[in-house]
């Protein structure tokens, strides 16, 4: 009987300090961004890590010390209108970017969390351990997901972790626009991403969770 189980994928991880190195390409126009963090508070915690993938398993971790955020090579990256940003949960992930390494927009983008909730309405799991699972087959160890992002030296699990974050938001992307298309939806995910830095915006000037449309609320 043949083995069917989807193999993982093994990651080629270059490790830098404050910046990515210069002279990257991405040929395929979209480039998968991931970020750790100190914690979830746009205003106390601070960027520690930020994860970029080409697609084809190579990796780069850009690792923040603290003392700058500068990163020319990663903020030009992040800025170009002609390389698509992959992100999961891309509304966290731009707000903390565009704060500590000062950018004001960071477009175009693609969510592959939206696009799962698009696709898939109604009660479900849309977390990237989840549509990896179910999309791919592939499950994620997610052991090193509340761990110290701020330590000076990162252990060989947490890179391995970080590494995992940006390994197949391509894969998933493409699936996931081929269900936009199934479905007749790509007019809705493309509103949804216009409008997600407004959403980003508010997230940054401390407006609340509450849908601004509701009938009730603040």
């Amino acid at each position: 009987m043949n083995d069917t189980t989807p193999t993982p994928t093994v990651p080629n991880i270059t490790l830098c300090l404050n910046d990515l190195p210069a002279g990257l390409t991405f040929p395929s126009g979209m480039v998968a961004v991931y970020t750790e963090t100190t914690g979830l508070s746009l205003v106390t915690d601070r960027l520690c890590l930020a994860q970029v993938g080409d697609g084809d398993g190579n990796v780069w971790l850009v690792k923040f010390d603290g003392s700058d955020y500068s990163a020319p090579n990663l903020r030009a990256l992040l800025t170009n209108p002609r390389l698509t940003k992959l992100f999961h949960f891309a509304r966290f992930d731009l707000a903390i970017l565009q704060k500590w390494l000062n950018i004001p927009e960071i477009h175009p983008v693609f969510c592959t969390k939206v696009a799962s909730k698009l696709t898939q309405p109604g009660p479900g799991k849309h977390s990237l351990r989840s549509i990896c699972q179910q999309f791919l087959g592939i499950e994620l160890d997610k052991t090193e997901q509340i761990s110290n992002w701020a330590a000076e030296v990162l252990t060989e699990s947490q890179l391995q972790y970080a590494a995992s974050d940006v390994l197949y938001l391509h894969q998933l992307t493409a699936i996931l626009m081929d269900k936009l298309t199934e479905q007749g939806l790509n007019m809705a995910m493309t509103n949804a991403l216009n409008f997600l830095q407004t959403r980003v915006d508010l997230d940054l000037r401390g407006y609340p969770e509450t849908d601004l449309f509701s009938h009730t609320g603040w």
